[in-house]
């Protein structure tokens, strides 16, 4: 019974963020979701399941939730929580995909903290505002974030981005790798996961390592991504150069076997 239950809940998300696709080039996508996920009483996990994704398809085709929502849809009280909820995962993770930190934190902090403490995932997007400008005060979020949504892939992915994306946080590389070692299967059949793992390894000069990992993800990468296939060229190029380098600085020991 529970699995069949599970089979219908998928079914309706699927049917939630396909109502709203087809009507990305519109301005009603959001209203669209909002409502399938009312409808469904969709938790949490499954908001972030949809809507980051969603979101992502809507920026891609030039209609982003930037366009047709506004930043009240993050900061005002709706009703429906369930309704607020949607908004705020759509605008927020634009914004991130946007790398637009300040206006995350800035956001963030007229959200009360009682709606945080119901929903780890916007939390774990405030923390990638504040690891994402290099601040070690969100480490603090993340830490927080990873005892409330233990082992939920697209919270691990929020909080992966923001150590990835803050180039001088502490210990940054390391805590690469211990969060894509979170994922389900250590990452190994994640494309994004094994970017991240790729450019930790880079930085801890395990060049080998490094190529394995972002060749593999290349290989995983569904067709059509074009700009993630970009940005996982470009890591390649980044290794490879880092590499070449290494072997012409005097004195350094060779980083490969």
């Amino acid at each position: 019974m529970t699995q069949a239950l599970g089979s219908e809940r998928a079914a309706a998300l699927t049917s939630a963020a396909s109502a709203a696709i087809e009507g990305l080039t519109g301005s009603e996508w959001p209203t669209l979701l909002a409502e399938a996920l009312r409808e469904m009483d969709a938790t949490w996990q499954e908001s972030a399941e949809v809507c980051a994704d969603v979101a992502w398809q809507a920026r891609a085709v030039g209609n982003s939730a930037l366009v047709v929502l506004t930043s009240e849809h993050v900061t005002d009280t709706d009703p429906d929580p369930v309704i607020w909820r949607t908004y705020r995962h759509l605008y927020l993770s634009t914004l991130r995909y946007d790398f637009r930190c300040r206006n995350i934190e800035s956001l963030m902090n007229k959200v009360p903290v009682s709606v945080l403490n119901e929903d780890p995932y916007s939390e774990a997007l405030y923390g990638f505002a504040r690891l994402g400008q290099s601040r070690s005060d969100g480490l603090a979020v993340l830490h927080r974030v990873l005892v409330a949504a233990p082992g939920h892939p697209k919270t691990l992915h929020v909080l992966l981005h923001g150590v990835w994306l803050g180039t001088f946080l502490p210990g940054r590389a390391p805590m690469l790798l211990a969060l894509v070692g979170l994922l389900p299967e250590g990452g190994l059949n994640d494309p994004i996961a094994l970017f991240r793992m790729a450019s930790a390894r880079r930085s801890l000069g395990q060049y080998p390592e490094a190529l394995t990992a972002i060749d593999h993800a290349l290989e995983l990468l569904p067709p059509g991504e074009l700009a993630v296939h970009a940005d996982l060229v470009r890591e390649r190029a980044l290794i490879t150069t880092a590499h070449d380098l290494a072997l012409l600085i005097p004195h350094r020991p060779d980083p490969t076997p």
